[in-house]
Parts: structure tokens; C-alpha cells; sequence
């Protein structure tokens, strides 16, 4: 579609689009890495292109950020070192200092400028950056997990992006054994695993990949998140044996408010619909 006051998004795979109508952009960049467009919409607030996907929109970004945190954080017995490769929005960062149990949380983004676009754009996803908790680095994630001390880290969460480009070497064996052997012995990777309606191929290769590098365990989490390609997208949990009950008196009682994580909805993501759990050899 041609109309000027839509923004679209076309997901070849699954024959659909994501559109949002807008009234102007407000900014672009090319960084050495991607395109980076920002559009202020009629009803989602600001909108986040990379590489022309959708990445963050004022109203719906809780969603995301808080499964991919809040999950991995109250299931882990006492998390203190996170470590987040991607999320230079630092959405996820703002959620996982909201725990006061964590002593410190380092974000390494290749892009320094998606950070710098966050700032000025979704500054309520920086509020923690200034934190003394935060250590935010702009590197390659995938030298950093490489060259992280064996054993050093409770929860890795790759807040990437799709499985192209600078993101691509996110998603396989080699990368999946380095942040085997920086987590410790119950320690936590989380990763973005796409949308289980139209990508379950993806999640069983990336399940595969996490095995192959020695994870035993693992929970696929699914979301709503409007502004991603089937408004249904997950999160995926791996452990080196242990399973993934949660801290369900401690999530009950956090000391902090969310928009969508509750124990509750902890507990009902952990039941997969019949079809997800088939093809993942749960059901």
C-alpha cells in the first residue's frame, strides 16, 4: 500500500504487514551498521525502524521488556551479575534494575546510535542509565560473551534483533557456547526467539543450536507484541539442567510496578498452546 500516512511493514514469510498510521518522521541515521528511522504516530506514540522492521513503539514496548527480563530474573534463584548483547533501546536494562538484588547489569550493543536515538525519542527506556548498577558498552556482543570469565554471569539476555545482518551470528552454536561458559552452574540465557505462530522452524533451530552448546533445558515463553510481524512474538529460556520454576511469592510481591508481567501471567506463558508445544517436542 502507497498511503502516505501509513507505515508499513511487510513480513514476506507469513504473507502480512504490520502498519501504523503517522503524521511525520522525525529522524533518521545511518550508522555504520543499519538505518535507523524514528516516526511519531497518530495513536502508538514514537516508532523505531532498524533496517525498516519494526523495533520499539511507545505503547506496546512494556510488553517485550518485561517478558524478556522479569521471567529469567524471579526464576533464577538470587540474580546479581546480568549481562544484556543487544537492547540499545535499554528497555530490558530499565527492567532488570528494577530488582534490587542486582549488583550489575552491563548492555553491549554494536550500535551506539540506536542508544542515542532511545534517548532522545523513549527517554522514559533510558531513566536507568545513569544507574550505578549499569555499565552500558558499545561493542560486538559476540567478542564480549567470547571473552567473558568462565563461570562469571547468572543471566545473559540477548535482546537482538532479527536473525540478519549484525544480529545473525546471535543466534548459533559458537555464540551459544560462549554464554554457556560465562554463565554459572544455574545460570540463565534468555533469547528473543521470534514469533511461534509463523517462525516455529526457527525456535526448534535455535532450541537445536542451545543444545548442541551444551544447554539441556529449555522454556519458550509467548507474548502479545503488536508491533512485531503477527502481533504474537517469544522468548526462550536455557539452563544447563535445571528447570524453570519461578520465585512465584517473590514475583507476587515485587517492589516495583509492571504494565504486563504478573506471576500470573508467568504461570499461564509456561502453558503453551497445544500446536507450540507439539512442535517442540513438549506435547
Amino acid at each position: 500500500m502507497t498511503d502516505a500516512n501509513w507505515l508499513y511493514e511487510n513480513f514476506d514469510t507469513a504473507g502480512s504487514a504490520i502498519g501504523f498510521r503517522v503524521n511525520k518522521k522525525l529522524d533518521e541515521v545511518q550508522s555504520p551498521f543499519q538505518k535507523i528511522e524514528i516516526y511519531e504516530s497518530t495513536d502508538w506514540g514514537n516508532v523505531m525502524l532498524i533496517d525498516g522492521a519494526m523495533m520499539v513503539t511507545t505503547r506496546d514496548n512494556f510488553l517485550y521488556h518485561e517478558m524478556m527480563s522479569h521471567p529469567a530474573l524471579f526464576t533464577h534463584a538470587a540474580p546479581k551479575t546480568v549481562v544484556i548483547i543487544g537492547g540499545g533501546d535499554c528497555g530490558t536494562l530499565r527492567e532488570v534494575l528494577r530488582h534490587p538484588g542486582v549488583e550489575k547489569a552491563v548492555q553491549c550493543d554494536i550500535d551506539e546510535q540506536v542508544t542515542r536515538m532511545a534517548e532522545k525519542y523513549f527517554p522514559e527506556l533510558c531513566e536507568s542509565n545513569g544507574d550505578a548498577r549499569a555499565e552500558i558498552l558499545f561493542d560486538d556482543g559476540i567478542a564480549y560473551m567470547a571473552n567473558c570469565a568462565p563461570g562469571s554471569v547468572d543471566i545473559v539476555i540477548v535482546d537482538s534483533t532479527d536473525p540478519v545482518g549484525p544480529a545473525e551470528g546471535l543466534f548459533n552454536k559458537a555464540f551459544f557456547e560462549s554464554c554457556h561458559r560465562a554463565l554459572k552452574d544455574d545460570g540463565i540465557l534468555v533469547q528473543q526467539s521470534e514469533s511461534p505462530l509463523v517462525l516455529l522452524d526457527l525456535i526448534k533451530a535455535m532450541r537445536a543450536e542451545m543444545g548442541k552448546a551444551g544447554f539441556t533445558t529449555f522454556q519458550t515463553l509467548p507474548f502479545p507484541q503488536p508491533c512485531y510481524p503477527t502481533g504474537w512474538w517469544s522468548c526462550t529460556l536455557a539452563r544447563k539442567g535445571q528447570g524453570f520454576d519461578f520465585r512465584e511469592a517473590d514475583a507476587r510481591a515485587k517492589p516495583f510496578e509492571t504494565l504486563y508481567y504478573t506471576a500470573d501471567i508467568h504461570k499461564g506463558a509456561q502453558s503453551l498452546p497445544p500446536f507450540v508445544a507439539k512442535a517442540l517436542g513438549e506435547g
